[in-house]
């Protein structure tokens, strides 16, 4: 498990690169991935389904990442985007298109299925932190100006 998650780590240690994410947050964007894939595997220990652990460890991500925009007063996507990449479902797009190709339709309906479920999960589990801090900062500001 530990070598999943430090080549988790290296492998969004490169998108971030790629990205352009500025130096100064490259290694933090990095722990972002890496905690959100040691959270994926804990999941999978616990005899959670790969949708769910694929929705949990993004809540894991967009967290981290949400608190990280904050604490470092920058854009939360230098940490998200680069930090989805170990969830993104890569090789079910690639399995849909191979069985397409040979003509399984089962295995591809099976596939297409799966990635649309965890591309989905990802996208919920995002909206859902959004969300989350979203409503916190407007009720920090309705204080505020209450107060004012």
């Amino acid at each position: 498990m530990l070598i999943q998650v430090i080549g988790a780590f290296f492998a969004v240690l490169a998108m971030s690169v790629i990205l352009s994410v500025p130096k100064k947050f490259l290694f933090y964007s990095s722990f972002v991935g890496a905690a959100g894939w040691l959270v994926y595997l804990l999941m999978l220990k616990t005899g959670a389904i790969e949708t769910i652990g694929i929705f949990v460890a993004t809540l894991a991500a967009a967290l981290i990442s949400h608190s990280f925009a904050r604490l470092f007063k920058a854009p939360v996507t230098i940490f998200l985007i680069p930090a989805i990449l170990p969830t993104v479902p890569g090789v079910g797009m690639y399995r849909i298109v191979y069985y397409m190709i040979i003509g399984d339709r089962n295995m591809t309906g099976y596939y297409f299925s799966q990635t649309l479920q965890i591309a989905g999960m990802i996208a919920i589990a995002i909206f859902i932190m959004d969300t989350v801090f979203r409503t916190a900062k407007q009720t920090t500001y309705a204080k505020k100006s209450k107060n004012s």
